[in-house]
């Protein structure tokens, strides 16, 4: 395709829900006083792991693998978990037949997680929860909070900007590819939240996305990721419910956002259907359009990190990095 034709977003396609919706009642009262989480102690010391899903409310992977991990009796070997269902609102609305309807109820879980946000007077769904779940967060050493992606991509780990969230990825080590950013323009992720981004504590969160969202290899990567994170942090060594460690495991790879596109108008579009993983090999390469303004790739190389194929105005469109 040309560097001036570009398709004009339209609405979303029809996605086809490929998962059962998890039955989560079991788990819903939870032990912690908070709806939706489960603490389990070794009572042995150790770290404490965090492990949340349903920060977007159809992101039905993610709850579908700690469903199944509650459901086998997984316990920790030492230390503690906590599993997290995190905006159960949204969830209840999720329906197959209109699987991208429930993301959110009134707005994005994953965008609120500043400190002046949380103690500030806005009122919301969302900010009701987070503040809820905040003293839980408190607690926890190494989180990992599971999510999957709309659009085609090859898997990822988000590591955010610290080094130390760099080596917690790496220590994961699945998905292979770690991609280490500042968040989005709109508001902070739960993975920078200011405990886990503070340089003067070993406390670290990622942020896994799997595959795309109603995919059952998407559930299958959660899982390894989620085993990944337990053996690196000596919780879990091996249960019958968690994948076994690979043979022969690939080094990680990792890439450096050097710019995140975020849409300026409601005509931003690619200037053809780019798949999250692809690598854009010469520099100043037109990837989109932005109404009128032109979208270029800012380095040789360049890794396209979960593009966004309708982006929203103010939303982001499309990470740029560098391979590391």
């Amino acid at each position: 395709m040309g560097d001036s034709a570009y398709a004009i977003p339209c609405p979303l396609p029809a996605f086809a829900v490929k998962l059962a919706c998890p039955d989560l009642t079991p788990w819903l009262d939870g032990n912690t006083g908070v709806r939706g989480f489960t603490r389990l102690d070794s009572g042995r010391p150790g770290a404490h792991v965090g492990l949340l899903a349903l920060t977007h409310g159809n992101e039905i992977a993610g709850a579908i693998a700690l469903a199944r991990l509650l459901e086998a009796g997984l316990l920790p070997e030492r230390g503690r978990i906590t599993f997290g269902f995190v905006n159960l609102a949204a969830f209840a609305r999720f329906d197959p037949r209109q699987p991208t309807a429930s993301r959110f109820v009134e707005e994005d879980m994953n965008r609120l997680w500043d400190d002046a946000v949380l103690d500030g007077p806005r009122r919301s769904s969302e900010l009701a929860r987070a503040r809820e779940v905040r003293p839980l967060l408190d607690e926890i050493d190494f989180l990992l909070d599971l999510h999957s992606m709309l659009w085609p991509s090859e898997p990822l780990i988000l590591c955010g900007a610290a080094d130390k969230g760099r080596a917690l990825a790496a220590g994961i080590g699945s998905p292979e590819l770690i991609v280490a950013d500042r968040g989005h323009a709109s508001g902070r992720r739960i993975i920078d939240y200011a405990p886990f981004i503070d340089p003067t504590t070993p406390r670290t969160a990622n942020l896994v996305e799997a595959g795309q969202h109603w995919e059952p290899e998407t559930v299958a990567a959660t899982l390894s990721a989620i085993a990944g994170l337990l053996r690196h942090t000596g919780v879990v060594e091996r249960h019958p419910a968690l994948p076994a460690p690979p043979a022969a495991p690939h080094p990680p790879r990792f890439a450096e956002v050097v710019q995140t596109i975020t849409a300026t108008t409601a005509q931003f579009g690619f200037v053809q259907p780019f798949r999250g993983g692809d690598i854009v090999p010469a520099p100043n390469t037109l990837i989109a359009l932005d109404g009128e303004e032109e979208v270029r790739t800012p380095c040789a190389d360049c890794l396209l990190v979960m593009p966004s194929l309708r982006p929203s105005r103010g939303h982001t469109a499309v990470r740029l990095a560098r391979l590391i």
